[in-house]
């Protein structure tokens, strides 16, 4: 059945996270994590207020560590005829990475129709299992890690010897390490941006092949909208690290035993997600200071048709700070 094309949000969706690249990078190296995420938040703020949208950010980044934040609840947008949207923002995924001066920074937003993404409400943690296209429909969360590895081997048609799984590096972790290490895997730790790590699982060329731990919840829900377009695969579980936590989720109406899939995370197929590096990564490069301006790299997502641009872009100072409220 033909359908006349859509508008693509996520094209109007990159000056997002370009604007706020451009104001974080500042930070890159520079130790001070809160200073980094203002600047992207009040970047990214005064961009997404311009759109023609009526956004409500369903998950927003610096809860759990009460970092500056786009505010869970809050409205984005002119609000006056665009769509209305939930929003899934992460101002900048690897705070800590960007503060110490390492890879893999970016800034990420995705939208999608109102009611669609999963509200975690303050439930932040999630145990995590993130495969690309290749291992999709072979992976499950509730099954041991060797099956699993072998599942993805499998499909990759490669040894268990070469396959090579993210974790972060967390001393929750340590049981899991032990498992892949007994399994023959390889191991990458990483030190934050489990967004960036889902992400890589289904990006050619990044050598990473599958994801596994826990992480944000948050992140989760943003990786799944990715995973729409690049045709990968997360899953979920929901994970309390007390049993008082467990007690709110039972009177909250929220159940830690279900395995949530990528539909469950964001149930639509019309899903846009841009990303832009801050600091050089496996798949973006990071902002480049010129004497006059700077460069960045992006991706550019939408669910519905699967198409995914990269796009390279080059800002002149003179230009930008005469027309925006940014300070750059």
């Amino acid at each position: 059945m033909e359908r006349e094309p859509t508008r693509n949000l996520a094209l109007d969706l990159v000056r997002v996270t370009e604007a706020a690249a451009l104001a974080a990078g500042r930070f890159m190296g520079r130790g001070n994590k809160e200073a980094a995420d203002k600047a992207a938040v009040d970047a990214m703020r005064i961009v997404l207020n311009s759109m023609d949208i009526n956004g409500i950010v369903v998950i927003g980044e610096g809860e759990k560590d009460n970092a500056p934040m786009l505010f869970n609840g809050e409205h984005v947008g002119t609000g006056k005829s665009g769509p209305e949207l939930d929003l899934a923002i992460d101002p900048i995924d690897g705070t800590r990475p960007l503060a110490d001066g390492r890879s893999n920074s970016i800034a990420i937003v995705a939208i999608a129709p109102r009611g669609s993404m999963f509200n975690p409400g303050p439930f932040l943690y999630m145990n995590k299992i993130a495969v690309g296209p290749e291992a999709k429909g072979t992976i499950d969360i509730e099954r041991p890690i060797i099956d699993n590895l072998n599942a993805i081997a499998r499909a990759k048609d490669k040894k268990i010897e070469d396959i090579t799984c993210v974790v972060l590096d967390r001393p929750r972790h340590i049981d899991l390490i032990r498992e892949i290490r007994s399994a023959g895997a390889r191991i990458r730790m990483i030190p934050d941006g489990d967004i960036t790590a889902a992400m890589m699982t289904a990006w050619p060329d990044t050598g990473v092949d599958v994801l596994f731990g826990i992480g944000g919840t948050p992140e989760g829900v943003i990786a799944a909208c990715a995973m729409r377009a690049m045709g990968g695969e997360i899953q979920g579980k929901l994970f309390a690290r007390q049993e008082d936590e467990l007690r709110r989720a039972r009177e909250m109406g929220y159940d830690f035993t279900k395995v949530l899939t990528n539909a469950d995370l964001v149930s639509s197929e019309d899903v846009f997600v841009a990303a832009t590096g801050i600091t050089h990564g496996d798949f973006l490069q990071g902002v480049r200071y010129l004497s006059d301006g700077a460069e960045t790299e992006s991706l550019v997502m939408r669910g519905l048709t699967g198409t995914i641009r990269q796009i390279k872009a080059t800002h002149r100072w003179d230009k930008l700070r005469r027309l925006s409220a940014i300070d750059y």
